[in-house]
């Protein structure tokens, strides 16, 4: 019979000696004290015991469970996260405890802890954890979201980004999770990928350090428009050069990470980038934004599938200043421009029609919406 995943486990899979104190039978001031700790049960038995309370459906019994887990002296977890425990319970302790380092080490280290909970650590672990992880290729292999969590990551090096997109790739296993992922092997292609070492590289410091200049900041890319003109310039915010010649040094590879895990300064200046693999992996990271969008779609340095792209997507497009971003920008393609003029308002119609920089189909498709709304509006 498979191990359940689940809690509260089943009665069957719990020792014996815990019966009494889980069975949902029980009275409930006797569920209560166990919960509380108040009964003979010792080490990875107590921790098993907590764990499955807390999931119990009566919310004082889960509370008092969870307190009492809360307050075990970090030995008893301890031994607790390397001991033979169910998964289930091995995987609620990464869930509670996670940032927890030595902790966490021993249930990485623990065979038994199942793939979701490696996968939970994964996603924050420290430098020194990601590389404890990484270390156990078979099970990265086995279950490549791991991988992906650990490229997430903005903790992990850079160096064994390189060395984890390099192993997958050898052996077959395609990481769906990362967008960018058939683009980082071909950077890394034919590259001596360095082996583990105690201490980061040179260039995963360096990596770092454009971490840290990064900020979520959707505005990192100043615009400025001459409305006499109709026109406009774009021009880096002065906090963010560092990070501009930070990120011109770069590889391919670094490139295309610092695209996932970069905040939206960072995403602001690799989506303009020369190289289209790098502009799109920008554009179609996790942590885009809908008004990081339409800052783009404003800008005439973007190129033009990325404006396609924008104009692709739904969940977006249901923004009106997106699509007024769209529809003013002369790089978007006219068939994707046109769309959107329907749903201009009567005053941007006017605006687009007397505009200098749009293409002609556009102007007459936006003359031709305000004819047929003036004549709805005199019916």
């Amino acid at each position: 019979m498979s191990e359940s995943t689940t809690l509260p486990l089943p009665l069957a899979e719990l020792p014996e000696s815990l019966h009494r104190f889980a069975d949902p039978k029980a009275p409930g001031p006797a569920r209560l004290m166990a919960a509380k700790g108040l009964v003979p049960v010792k080490g990875g038995d107590l921790v098993t015991l907590m764990v499955q309370l807390a999931a119990d459906p009566d919310a004082n019994i889960a509370a008092a469970a969870d307190a009492t887990l809360t307050g075990l002296p970090e030995s008893v977890l301890r031994a607790a996260a390397e001991a033979a425990l169910p998964g289930a319970v091995l995987e609620a302790l990464a869930r509670k405890f996670v940032g927890r380092e030595e902790l966490m080490e021993a249930l990485v280290m623990n065979h038994r802890t199942p793939d979701a909970a490696i996968i939970v650590v994964a996603r924050s672990a420290s430098d020194h954890l990601c590389e404890v992880i990484a270390t156990n290729q078979q099970r990265l292999l086995n279950e490549p979201v791991i991988v992906e969590a650990l490229y997430k990551n903005r903790n992990m090096r850079m160096s064994t980004a390189d060395r984890l997109i390099e192993l997958c790739a050898r052996n077959g296993v395609e990481l769906t999770g990362i967008p960018a992922f058939a683009e980082h092997v071909a950077a890394i292609a034919g590259q001596l990928i360095p082996e583990p070492t105690d201490e980061p590289l040179p260039g995963d410091l360096i990596f770092q350090e454009a971490l840290a200049a990064d900020a979520d900041d959707p505005d990192a890319i100043v615009r400025e428009v001459d409305a006499a003109r109709d026109e406009q310039t774009e021009k880096l915010a002065d906090k963010f050069k560092p990070l501009s010649f930070q990120i011109k040094a770069m590889t391919k590879a670094e490139k295309l990470r610092l695209a996932c895990v970069g905040d939206a300064a960072a995403r602001a200046l690799l989506v303009r980038d020369t190289n289209k693999g790098i502009a799109m992996a920008a554009m179609t990271s996790p942590k885009m934004t809908e008004k990081e969008a339409t800052n783009i779609a404003c800008s005439r340095e973007i190129g033009e599938d990325i404006l396609r792209y924008i104009g692709s997507r739904r969940q977006w497009l249901q923004s009106y200043e997106l699509k007024m971003a769209l529809i003013f920008n002369p790089k978007t393609p006219v068939g994707i421009s046109m769309r959107f003029v329907p749903h201009l308002r009567v005053n941007d119609l006017r605006t687009l029609a007397k505009s200098r920089s749009v293409s002609q189909p556009l102007k007459t498709l936006s003359r031709q919406r305000i004819e047929t709304l003036d004549k709805a509006g005199r019916s």
